[in-house]
């Protein structure tokens, strides 16, 4: 039963939080967070980040990076990364975690890339990946839920 998804990525300040904000657009009844493999911890989103998801109609403006931490890995239901290097790094740091670990385009098996100090149009990219990947994800955390 999925209540809780956690969504990660390095610094916790472009993708995850844009990801963490679609997630819980679609899925209001589940708790969903986002934390870093290195975050930046504290930090705001990226100014890139934020302004994309306000011209959606989300608004990450309260966000601050987070660790990914033991505590988190144990309550999450299900991780969401944006990479397979990623997935490999949480399942070598937490074990324990490594049957609830995927690519968020898993299922259209794609990775997401980091667009930290890139163009918007980097930013615009990744925000159509995470799009696909939240999208393919929904149905199947619902019928989990």
């Amino acid at each position: 039963m999925i209540k809780r998804v956690l969504v990660v990525c390095i610094g916790n300040i472009c993708r995850s939080p844009m990801a963490e904000a679609k997630l819980r657009q679609a899925l209001p009844e589940m708790q969903v967070e986002s934390a870093g493999l290195g975050a930046l911890v504290g930090r705001p989103a990226d100014s890139m980040a934020t302004d994309l998801m306000t011209e959606a109609g989300l608004n990450i403006h309260q966000h601050r990076a987070q660790q990914l931490t033991q505590a988190l890995a144990s309550q999450a239901d299900m991780i969401l990364v944006m990479d397979s290097e990623q997935k490999r790094e949480i399942q070598r740091r937490y074990p324990s975690a490594s049957g609830k670990v995927f690519r968020l385009g898993e299922v259209g098996k794609f990775d997401i890339p980091d667009p930290y100090r890139q163009p918007r149009s980097a930013f615009e990219h990744v925000l159509q990946l995470i799009q696909q990947g939240v999208e393919a994800w929904v149905p199947r955390i619902r019928a989990l839920g």
